[in-house]
């Protein structure tokens, strides 16, 4: 196969099948790559990618094979499948692609598929131990395959709904399907009806349950610095290099998961710790990417994640103006996020990323012109990026959030128009 995204890309018009027969189907018939190896098993609805990846990385400084599977990507498909770091090569994608197909009896969705190909890429290069994010819920997701030595649930609160359940509770139920019989579960949900919810699935599946704020303290210094005090381990004076307060919540997860490790044998050493979470890289999250006019991208994609972006936004950056470019999918709570965003926006650009379940500009207009005399909408994203970029004072901030989609696509747009020394 020359080039196998196109038809990955294809795959998408299949949807989203929230059922695990078909996957494990075409993992048996691949001898169920999956089993070969340890793995972690990340869900939740913010912060997967991120504690992920700090998981990832701390495992990587102690000198681990470690493979990372994540999504969606920011700009190029095989972000997705990594391997200490290193993305899938093309021509190893180009020939797991072309051996999965050969596999296929039935309908697979993309994310099916890809599931698939980290699960087989992983085997075959003996990786020791796999961090997998959870796509969607937990229980009929397609990572649930795995048997994780610990399932982490980040938090939880509404989201795809569709799907999910309509309230806390049916969707708390669904990612606390990740949680095996006689695991291991840790979490930093908050929420009294989540926390009930993911306490009756442990005690069903004899479960071991532990909480960030009851069972795993953590303690923020004024200099940015924080430290950790945990089920077996402690650790003080640790820094993250992904900016946000909320990235301290999702290192805690983290440090968890390397406390029971350790306690299982796995021995990690205080070193790989402080420089893992020091050297971390997570494109997307809160990333400065542009110097005059200063830009700031941010996945930010439900009501929570903007949330916390807004609280990052007021905590940890200095601004006169700021200006928000803003695009998400339709089916995601965009009055909800714009809501929250509208109250910091000086002016507020809507954009549409080219992807085909992306809201439309009018739908967002119909919201935000209700609440903020300074909107505008413009349909392409690079044109949106120029209008920011030219409303932009030298003591601006411009924002751009609602979809890892629009955030990949600002960061092809600054790729190609931007001089090397404006970019980060």
């Amino acid at each position: 196969m020359q080039n196998p995204i196109p038809y990955l890309e294809g795959l998408k018009q299949r949807g989203i099948n929230l059922s695990i027969g078909p996957i494990s189907r075409l993992l048996a018939r691949l001898d169920n790559p999956q089993t070969k190896y340890k793995s972690i098993l990340i869900g939740g609805t913010n912060g997967k990618g991120s504690t992920a990846a700090m998981l990832a990385s701390i495992l990587m400084k102690e000198g681990m094979t470690v493979g990372l599977y994540t999504s969606p990507h920011i700009r190029d498909f095989r972000e997705r499948i990594r391997i200490n770091g290193d993305m899938i090569p093309e021509d190893a994608l180009c020939t797991l692609v072309d051996k999965v197909r050969r596999e296929i009896k039935e309908d697979v969705t993309y994310f099916e598929f890809t599931t698939a190909l980290a699960f087989l890429y992983f085997c075959q290069c003996e990786v020791n131990i796999a961090v997998v994010e959870v796509g969607m819920g937990g229980r009929l997701d397609a990572t649930n395959l795995i048997s994780p030595e610990i399932s982490v649930i980040t938090n939880i609160s509404l989201e795809h709904q569709r799907y999910l359940g309509n309230d806390l509770e049916s969707i708390a139920g669904e990612k606390g399907g990740i949680i095996k019989e006689n695991g291991i579960c840790i979490t930093a949900a908050k929420s009294r009806k989540v926390v009930h919810t993911l306490e009756g699935i442990c005690a069903q599946t004899g479960s071991e349950f532990y909480r960030i704020g009851r069972d795993i303290r953590i303690r923020r210094s004024e200099k940015g610095s924080f430290s950790y005090y945990g089920i077996n381990k402690h650790y003080k004076g640790l820094r993250s290099s992904l900016s946000g307060g909320h990235q301290v919540e999702n290192a805690a997860l983290a440090l968890a998961v390397v406390d029971i490790l350790t306690a299982k044998g796995i021995d990690i050493n205080d070193n790989s710790v402080i420089e893992g979470l020091r050297d971390v890289k997570w494109e997307g999250r809160l990333e400065l990417v542009s110097r005059n006019p200063w830009i700031v991208v941010d996945g930010a994609h439900n009501p929570a994640g903007i949330s916390s972006l807004c609280d990052s936004l007021l905590a940890d950056f200095s601004y006169r103006r700021l200006i928000v470019v803003f695009g998400v999918l339709r089916d995601k709570d965009y009055a909800g996020m714009l809501k929250k965003l509208m109250p910091l926006a000086d002016r507020i650009i809507l954009t549409r990323p080219k992807e085909e379940r992306a809201a439309c500009t009018e739908d967002l207009l119909s919201v935000t012109s209700l609440y903020h005399d300074h909107v505008e909408a413009i349909d392409d994203s690079a044109k949106a990026l120029a209008r920011a970029r030219l409303l932009a004072g030298v003591d601006d901030l411009v924002c751009v959030a609602g979809s890892l989609y629009l955030v990949g696509e600002i960061k092809e747009h600054l790729s190609f128009d931007l001089p090397q020394d404006r970019l980060l």
